[in-house]
This record gives structure tokens, sequence and C-alpha cells, in this order.
């Protein structure tokens, strides 16, 4: 799989990449964090709960405020598979879906294990983080479609019917690779997608969203990003209801002052493509990160999903500084999801001074093995 043109990175750009990286990762796990506590719930039973205002700081959700959910959980491994892959690069073994793979299955054995096994080697630095060993409401697609180790494929699809939002949220890391040009994005994403969820819808809203992340991480507005992805979309049979969902979400900007009842006509259930839309029109008429997320959890669909994608969306169009910095003292695994985005960052932009076919940099082999 050849990557395209590869970007040429001074300081500044280097500086600013890693920017965008760190608020897409920790912009996704504030608004899922945001939404746990009241996701699947309806408008009114958020304000019984939360008053009038509705959810206007992080609520109690797994125990704790600040608790991120599978969303997240699963987001930080695709990063972890995609660091793998180029690292694994080197040796001619490049076959990114493949490394994402195997970082999903790593997430797998934190579902049902009590903590990290130190008796695997290949495990790296991500799967250590005893924190992530958590249960935090996986969707029944994911714990099937990774729950052995045959991989879904685009001619084999696990799970061919499933058209929820579990693989698209987990799939915003895609978009940050931004010496590839954007159409193999999309096919990384629609590929990976396909390892836990096979209906198109699924399928494409993952793809549309990495274009979309892409065209941020690489400094465009985020209705440019949103027209690329529909010109790339337009190419792929079966697009029409993920297009259709995205051309909604741009004409609903137009029709008034945002609110539920606007958010609610872009759909309330976890189809992909509707959580897609949702995410995109909150992000689109958010004022700032905090009113768009603050959009994007008070409603009756999905709040984690439309908040993470919401976040994400905001994080990589204005970089970690305009992030709410209450939320973020208070997100559970900053540390990890920080470290984990600047190696992103480090790895995409300085790879070839961590490893080279020549040399290798023996600790960053240590945090991401070959194996």
């Amino acid at each position: 799989m050849s990557t395209g043109t590869t970007a040429v990175w001074g300081r500044v750009e280097q500086q600013d990449f890693r920017s965008r990286v760190r608020g897409a990762l920790l912009g996704g796990a504030i608004g899922d964090a945001l939404g746990a506590g009241v996701d699947g719930l309806t408008l009114e039973e958020i304000r019984e709960a939360h008053g009038a205002d509705a959810v206007t700081d992080l609520v109690p959700a797994y125990g704790g405020r600040g608790t991120v959910t599978a969303v997240t959980q699963l987001t930080l491994f695709t990063v972890d598979g995609l660091i793998r892959a180029q690292v694994r690069r080197d040796t001619g073994a490049w076959h990114p879906p493949t490394d994402v793979h195997r970082a999903h299955l790593r997430w797998a054995a934190t579902q049902h294990d009590w903590g990290p096994d130190e008796r695997r080697e290949d495990n790296g630095w991500l799967a250590r983080q005893e924190w992530l060993y958590a249960r935090r409401g996986p969707t029944r697609e994911c714990l099937t479609g990774l729950g052995d180790t045959i991989m879904g494929t685009l001619d084999q699809p696990k799970n061919p019917q499933a058209r929820d939002s579990a693989a698209l949220t987990r799939s915003v890391p895609f978009g940050l690779l931004v010496g590839w040009e954007p159409q193999l994005v999309l096919q990384l994403a629609v590929e990976c997608a396909a390892q836990t969820h096979g209906h198109p819808d699924a399928l494409l809203s993952a793809g549309a969203l990495a274009v979309m992340v892409h065209g941020l991480a690489r400094g465009e507005t985020l209705d440019g990003s949103v027209q690329h992805a529909l010109a790339l979309l337009a190419e792929r049979p079966g697009h029409e209801a993920v297009t259709d969902a995205l051309k909604q979400a741009l004409g609903t900007v137009r029709q008034g002052i945002p609110g539920p009842a606007l958010i609610e006509s872009l759909g309330v259930t976890d189809a992909a493509e509707e959580v897609l839309a949702v995410a995109v029109y909150c992000a689109l008429v958010g004022e700032d990160i905090r009113h768009g997320l603050r959009l994007a959890v008070n409603h009756g669909g999905p709040s984690r999903a439309t908040g993470a994608l919401c976040g994400a969306l905001l994080g990589a169009l204005h970089g970690e500084t305009a992030l709410p910095p209450a939320w973020l003292a208070e997100l559970e695994g900053r540390p990890t999801v920080l470290e984990l985005a600047d190696d992103f960052a480090m790895e995409m932009t300085q790879g070839p001074a961590l490893h080279s076919p020549s040399a290798a940099a023996p600790g960053w082999l240590a945090r991401y093995p070959r194996a």
C-alpha cells in the first residue's frame, strides 16, 4: 500500500500537527466522557436529572467524573496499531489493516483480563496501562467481531449487517495520517471498520469521518473537509445513505438557532450515518468547543458517540489549546492519551530517526514492538 505524498516537516509544521493530534484525541475523549453519563437517555430524562439546561459540565459515569468509555479505549488502540504499522514498515511487512486488527485484539483482551499479561512480549506500551482494563459499555458487535483472531475483510466482513456507530467512533486516527492521500485514508478506515462491521453505511461513515479529520489535520476548514468527504464518497457504491445524512447536516446549519429539536431531526438512533451527521452539525454550529460539545450530548440519541466525534472534529480543527481546561483537568487517562498523541506525532514526523532498515532506537521498539 503506497501512502502517496509525504509531507516535508519544518518545526512550525511539526508543532501545529502535534497540537491537532492532541486536540483530536483529547477532544474526542472529553466528548466521550461528557456524554457517557447521559448516553441512551431521552432529552426529558437528561433535563430531569441535570436541570433545564441539561448537561453543562461533566457528570458521573462508571463511578466517577471524566470517565471515558469503550469509544476512547478503541480509539487509543487504533492509534497504537497505526504507530506499529509504521514501525513494521522497515521490515517489508506493510499491511496496516493487520496491525490495526492486532491492536484491536489487544483491546479485546482488556475486556476480559484482570490486568496486563506481563508474559506477552508483543503487548508494547499501551496494553500495559492498567486503567484500560475496564469494561465501559463495549458493543456486542465489537466483542464478537474481535472474539477470535480471524480478521474481517471487505470480502468477508464480521457482522455483515452491523450498521451502528462503534466502528465509526474509533476511526478518527486514520485521518491523522496526513502524509497519505485522502482516498487511501478512506480505504484504510473502511477496511478496518470491516473487522467488526460489514454494513456499507457503517463502513462508509468511518471512511467519510477519516477524510474529514484528514482535511482538518492538514489545515482545511470543517466545511471544506465535509465537501471533500462528499466528493470521495460519491465514487463509492452504496454511499447514498451517508451522503444524504451529511447533506442534511449541512442544510440544517441554515435552519435557525441550534438546539435539540434540530439535532434530533438528523436522527436519534445509533446508526453510523446519523451519529456522523449529528456530530458534524454540532461541530459546524458550535460557537466554541464547549458549546459544540454541549449541543452534541444534550439530545435523545447516543450521546457518547456524538460527543466523542464532535470533540475530535473540533479538536483537530482548533488544536489542543482550544479544549476546555476544566474538563481536561478531570479527564480519566489524560496522561496516557497525551503521551500516545505525542508518540503518534513523533512517529509521523520523525519516524526515520526512530527506526530505519539500518538503525533503531531500542526504547521505541520496546514501546511499539515489531512482533
